[in-house]
């Protein structure tokens, strides 16, 4: 299993903005075979940092999933959301292997 961590870094006017785009996500990375494992958007301290992790069983799997969602017409949607709304304004993404149980 492999496990993609995304740390963002946000418009903190356009909080609302994300969190419609977040939403948009969680079932789209699951239509894709993957676990959506939520999004984590500001409470207290930096108002402008928001995490997500979603996992897949292999790298394999997850350079499918980015490979199909390009041609995926709700993805596309998503995407444009934050492209119009600019919510984003950076984003890095690291993948981490789980230790469970």
């Amino acid at each position: 299993m492999i496990t993609c961590y995304v740390r963002y870094v946000l418009d903190p006017y356009k909080l609302e903005d994300f969190e419609k785009y977040a939403r948009s996500w969680i079932p789209l990375v699951e239509k894709f075979g993957g676990t959506h494992h939520g999004y984590f958007l500001p409470h207290e301290g930096a108002n402008n940092i928001a995490v997500t992790l979603f996992s897949f069983n292999s790298l394999a799997e997850y350079e499918i999933y980015r490979k199909d969602s390009m041609n995926d017409t709700e993805c596309q949607a998503a995407y444009q959301l934050a492209e119009d709304t600019k919510c984003i304004i950076s984003y890095e993404r690291s993948f981490m292997r789980p230790v469970l149980k």
